[in-house]
């Protein structure tokens, strides 16, 4: 972990997850800074922008101008939501700081709640971490029991109430109009949009949802200031970010450092390349990121612009790390068959398309590809983006399309000569010191 951790630094595993080794942390004081001189909302959101940070879930919206897009004369009722549904393959980083350090999500969500007159919140748990819901329950009791929560805030005029709410382990939920059908009982299928959220979300009022590391993030924008935040990453790319380092390395885990870090300096932290293979290929923001050559990632730094210009996207950060030991089409197979299981069937291109996607891959792995299945794999992939509801069917053919860009003399390969281009044995070495 960085020196420069905001949201990680000073924990102590489970020893440190509750509410008095938090205020011991300056845990409350942003809230208790804004109640107590009654910063207007138009200032706190002002200083979210100014802090340049980006939405940590993977879209990389402005937040503060998500923020901005909240009515602040509508009459009803308006509610916040919490995106910790965090199913994408390779991510694994929302569920620490929830284990870790859920006071600091609960704080910036009552943050985000005062800055937005919204007055309830929720937060969308993945269903199958109950433990970590477990503790974000308890959490919200000492919250609660401390006049963090509830009706008038620290004596204020201010009243907001936070919730958990737990899925049931469906990756589509994890798309925010899917979560906000799923906490009104309704089943988790993406809505179309326009009306987005901002206007039409939680029960048809006013919604905004963030991602659980944008909201951890919040109290130190405000304790600090957003010039404070920004200047720990660099220009747009403002703040800290936590990267769920695994696959091929020695050190697999979770670590905070600012945006703009070099990925070599991000691969040495955790521990290297096992075995002291080399690098092959690299996804840098969640399984359904395009994939990069191991020489094209060593040149980037891990912020959102430099990660895009190379061909990718930063998404939520997870970083998978294959060696040269790697089949890649067996790999991609692996990722096909995911969107093919996940996918709500809401859509003809991606209910159709992905399991498209999963069946060529799958002839080619054991032998039985055809010489024109990479044109068809680009061509169903063609077919499906942009033609869905949400993302899911992008999210499914992003990594085909680089995986056959990239690595399609393995595919060639596969077909023509009926077997993987890299040694069986290399493959069994590989694996053995990928689960030693």
């Amino acid at each position: 972990m960085s020196s420069q951790g905001i949201i990680l630094a000073d924990l102590d595993g489970d020893r440190t997850w509750r509410l008095a080794d938090y205020v011991k942390r300056g845990g409350y004081e942003a809230l208790k800074k804004i109640i107590a001189e009654k910063i207007p909302a138009d200032e706190i959101i002002g200083e979210v922008k100014k802090s340049g940070l980006r939405g940590r879930g993977g879209a990389g919206f402005p937040t503060g101008l998500k923020w901005s897009f909240m009515p602040r004369a509508f009459p009803g009722a308006k509610y916040l939501a919490c995106n910790s549904d965090e199913g994408e393959p390779g991510t694994f980083k929302d569920r620490d700081i929830l284990r870790y350090n859920p006071h600091t999500v609960i704080e910036g969500m009552i943050i985000a709640g005062y800055a937005m007159g919204c007055e309830r919140g929720y937060n969308y748990i993945h269903g199958e971490i109950f433990e970590v819901y477990d503790r974000f329950e308890e959490a919200l009791a000492e919250a609660r029991e401390a006049g963090l929560l509830g009706r008038n805030i620290l004596g204020s005029d201010f009243s907001f109430d936070l919730f958990a709410h737990h899925g049931y382990g469906a990756y589509i939920c994890g798309e925010e109009t899917a979560l906000l059908e799923s906490i009104e009982g309704k089943k988790g299928q993406p809505r179309f949009k326009p009306p987005f959220p901002a206007s039409f979300g939680l029960y048809g009022k006013p919604t905004t949802i963030n991602n659980t590391e944008t909201f951890a993030s919040i109290p130190y924008i405000i304790r600090e200031g957003g010039d404070a935040f920004l200047a720990l990453g660099k220009p747009n790319n403002g703040g800290t970010k936590l990267f769920s380092v695994s696959g091929h390395v020695n050190k697999p885990g979770n670590y905070e450092i600012p945006l703009g870090t070099p990925f070599s300096v991000l691969l040495e932290m955790a521990g290297g390349i096992r075995g002291g293979r080399k690098l092959k290929a690299v996804i840098p923001g969640g399984s359904s990121a395009p994939v990069l050559p191991g020489a094209v990632m060593m040149d980037c730094t891990m912020d959102y612009d430099s990660i895009s210009k190379a061909g990718s996207m930063l998404g939520s950060g997870a970083v998978i790390v294959m060696d040269e030991s790697t089949c890649m089409v067996k790999a991609l197979e692996r990722l096909s068959y995911f969107y093919f299981e996940e996918s709500c069937g809401q859509c003809t291109p991606c209910r159709e398309g992905t399991g498209w996607l999963y069946r060529v891959v799958h002839r080619i792995e054991n032998g039985l590809g055809r010489p024109d299945d990479l044109d068809l794999l680009n061509s169903v992939t063609a077919n499906i983006m942009g033609r869905t509801i949400c993302a899911l069917g992008d999210a499914a053919s992003m990594p085909v399309q680089s995986f056959v860009k990239h690595f399609g003399d393995e595919f060639a390969f596969h077909i023509e000569h009926k077997k993987c281009l890299v040694p069986p044995q290399v493959q069994y070495e590989g694996s053995k010191i990928y689960v030693a």
